[in-house]
């Protein structure tokens, strides 16, 4: 049996694993498990409750934004602006909407791998990017309005600091490394 085999088999079997241990752990400390599990539910479903309107926002704005042709725009407007640095234009609006959500960002990857292919250059550069960068306000926004945390203080800042050194870390390693 192959090393990959034994990690196939054993990806397989770790998540019954730790919902034997936990159970097990808590039949051992005299825990109601289905009563906690159920408790853990319901507060689950009030947090989704809560967050759902967030996210449906900034799944509308980020629709309509790319259906208007709006991203497309910027990114052409953006690319004259970054072109002394060889970025390429279809890669902006990956970066920009990456920051409001993952999902709308994962669509404009897509095109750009139908368009360049995967194993491009460009497919390569925007697969690292995707790969190296964070939903910024999405997740903050999720976060912190399930936390009720009114004050973000420096998060925003470090955010963006740590997006923007993995789109050059991404540039980086396209440049030096393929």
């Amino acid at each position: 049996m192959s090393f990959a085999n034994v990690l196939s088999n054993f990806s397989n079997i770790i998540i019954p694993l730790i919902i034997f241990y936990i159970v097990a752990t808590g039949i051992a400390n005299k825990v109601n498990v289905y009563d906690e599990f159920l408790e853990g539910a319901r507060d689950g479903m009030k947090t989704v409750v809560g967050i759902m309107p967030t996210l449906i926002g900034l799944m509308i704005a980020v629709g309509v934004l790319r259906a208007s042709g709006f991203l497309d725009f910027l990114g052409q407007l953006l690319g004259k602006l970054f072109a002394d640095f060889s970025v390429p234009a279809p890669i902006l609006p990956v970066i920009l909407v990456k920051m409001f959500s993952n999902s709308a960002a994962t669509g404009l990857v897509l095109d750009i791998f139908k368009t360049y292919g995967p194993d491009s250059r460009i497919g390569f550069l925007t697969s690292l990017i995707m790969s190296s960068t964070e939903t910024i306000f999405y997740t903050m926004s999720v976060y912190f309005l399930t936390a009720k945390v009114k004050k973000t203080r420096y998060t925003l800042p470090g955010a963006l600091i740590a997006t923007l050194a993995g789109i050059v870390a991404s540039f980086w390693i396209v440049k030096y490394m393929l």
